[in-house]
């Protein structure tokens, strides 16, 4: 099979339907159908470990002779066109695949065309400026703009959220050749946020699992946000290709001459660089995955994003169920408390803060605590803030036959006081 059979999934041992004259017959509709999906969709006997998920590159050395580098690339971007379908649109189609081809050239890939070749939709963009633009189809699934995201992703992990198995992905997009939208299921883009997050949560949290955390907690909903990793995995995918080699097309290095004879400033010609697999494979996909990860800290700060939530946590970030995170709040949340220590002082000298449900017993300020209390619990704070100390004449006044049930009354009094002044 050569490349471009992998690439679009044709299988060329498929024999072409003949009649009895030995011509060609006209595929039906179920047949065009059959064949569309074919195309698409990958047999599972093909799905292993070494081979799946996977993803390539076509060189832009089949057609351009050479390449605008800037030397500093601005970062990519998308923009979703409204395209035709292939059939009668394959201007359009090839005016796109040749675009995105010249991903190396990045802001400057404009200078490669003639404004007045280009679709309108595409010309409108291009008479921006110098501005980094990868096109992708607009689409009900939005696969192709997840599409590098979604090829990082494990048989089983795709078997777990019911995810198809297609084909190996290709980067940049190129050509929709087998309207990939009649196959995907209706939320494929709810199902593989919730893959990604599902597969990208041990990187951001170790040794808790999402479930540990309610649905809206900030880290959950990152880890649900293909938006965010989308600049993290191209950025992946172009620090990949930029190792491989220069095709030799005969340009040399220099300069780049525009047409009026001037310099184009910050940018070098060269040769393109090869094509060819940007991951293969459970284990090479994985790796890629810590690389996108960290472009995401890189280029996102992500990093910065989990510190600043782990240090602003709330209790309506977990879930009820135990998790070492939460474990460990709750041992900083109690801990804090803890300090809390709980005394029966005079206040002398002080000016009190009162508020409006404030309660003065002699020199003794307040709040609605004592409210919390028995009439006999209160009557032993209002004794020992009118100088009456020890407990055996507690007792005495307040008719106990010893002082045993003013100790285990005061102990009581602490206890209460401590949980509701940590708490207030």
């Amino acid at each position: 099979m050569t490349f471009m059979d992998e690439r679009i999934g044709q299988d060329p041992s498929r024999p072409p339907v003949a009649d009895a004259s030995g011509g060609e017959d006209e595929p039906t509709t179920t047949e065009m159908r059959a064949r569309r999906r074919d195309d698409l969709f990958l047999p599972q006997a093909r799905a292993t470990s070494q081979e799946f998920p996977s993803l390539r590159n076509l060189s832009a050395g089949y057609l351009f002779g050479g390449m605008v580098r800037p030397l500093a690339p601005d970062p990519a971007e998308y923009a979703v066109l409204p395209m035709p379908p292939l059939k009668g649109g394959l201007e359009f189609a090839a005016a796109v695949g040749q675009w995105n081809m010249l991903w190396e050239a990045a802001q400057f890939r404009r200078r490669c065309f003639d404004m007045e070749d280009l679709p309108d939709p595409m010309a409108r963009i291009a008479d921006l400026g110098d501005v980094n633009i990868t096109f992708v189809p607009r689409t009900r699934s939005r696969y192709f703009e997840y599409a590098p995201l979604f090829h990082l992703l494990p048989r089983h992990v795709l078997e777990r959220f019911g995810l198809p198995l297609l084909r190996g992905g290709m980067w940049p997009f190129m050509m929709d050749h087998a309207g990939i939208d009649d196959f995907l299921p209706p939320d494929f883009e709810d199902r593989l946020a919730r893959a990604w997050a599902w597969t990208v949560w041990p990187r951001m949290i170790s040794g808790s699992g999402m479930r540990a955390f309610s649905a809206d907690d900030p880290i959950r909903l990152l880890a649900h946000n293909l938006d965010f990793w989308v600049p993290a995995v191209t950025t992946a995918v172009q620090d990949r290709l930029r190792d491989f080699p220069e095709i030799d097309n005969g340009t040399t290095p220099g300069p780049v001459t525009l047409e009026d004879g001037s310099l184009l400033a910050g940018a070098v010609a060269g040769n393109p660089r090869a094509g060819g697999v940007v991951w293969f494979g459970e284990e090479d996909a994985r790796e890629a995955l810590d690389e996108t990860v960290e472009a995401a800290d890189r280029i996102g700060r992500l990093r910065d994003i989990l510190d600043a939530v782990r240090s602003h946590r709330i209790e309506d970030d977990f879930s009820d169920r135990w998790s070492y995170a939460r474990e460990d709040f709750e041992r900083k949340l109690h801990g804090k408390r803890r300090k809390v220590k709980v005394t029966f002082v005079e206040l002398t000298d002080t000016i009190p803060v009162q508020g409006p449900e404030s309660e003065v017993l002699g020199n003794l300020v307040t709040n609605d605590f004592l409210a919390l209390l028995d009439v006999r619990d209160r009557r032993i704070v209002v004794l020992l803030n009118s100088g009456v100390t020890s407990r055996t004449e507690i007792a005495d006044i307040l008719g106990y036959a010893n002082h045993s049930a003013v100790s285990k009354r005061l102990a009581r009094i602490r206890r209460m006081a401590q949980s509701y002044f940590a708490e207030n």
